[in-house]
């Protein structure tokens, strides 16, 4: 495997692919990677018993976790991040939450993923997704033992669990 000049695509067997997001902090990125390589599992063991809805729950995890690492979507040398795509937020928060399948995520592990250097100015974008999927019920966000309204004002340190929903796919 080589890497380009300018670091942003590797090639193999004369291929070029989008490399990773070198911003990623190594332990964010391990999960990302985890969960990528799950979700490819998941669309070989689906296309082998025939189960079109797995297999295509399963290409979804794969799009969301490429997304997440920079391999997809808007190119991350490209971004100002400072102002993220929210499409990358949204797959960065489900492949966390399915890597984490009984755990939780803090927004700032998202923000972390995406802003680099300046994740604390995405803060308040990341809360904007993770208050959109409340509301559509893919997530629940809680602060200590409550349930936060997705149509409140949230403040202070929250927590974010999949649905079972998003879990079983």
């Amino acid at each position: 495997m080589d890497r380009s000049a300018d670091g942003h695509w590797v090639i193999v067997d004369g291929r070029r692919w989008r490399a990773t997001d070198p911003a990623i902090p190594a332990k964010l990125r391990s999960e990302l990677v985890a969960e990528l390589m799950d979700a490819r599992r998941a669309v070989g063991a689906a296309k082998r018993s025939s189960d079109a809805d797995a297999e295509a729950d399963a290409r979804q995890r794969v799009a969301h976790a490429k997304v997440a690492l920079g391999e997809r979507g808007e190119p991350w040398w490209e971004v100002d991040r400072r102002t993220p795509d929210p499409a990358r937020i949204r797959a960065t928060l489900f492949s966390l939450l399915r890597h984490r399948s009984a755990g939780s995520v803090c927004p700032s592990d998202i923000a972390r993923t995406i802003g680099a250097d300046e994740w604390r100015e995405v803060m308040d974008q990341v809360r904007d997704v993770v208050r959109t999927a409340a509301a559509d019920g893919e997530v629940v966000a809680t602060q200590g033992k409550d349930t936060l309204d997705p149509a409140a004002t949230w403040k202070g340190p929250i927590r974010i669990r999949a649905t079972q929903d998003l879990i079983d796919g």
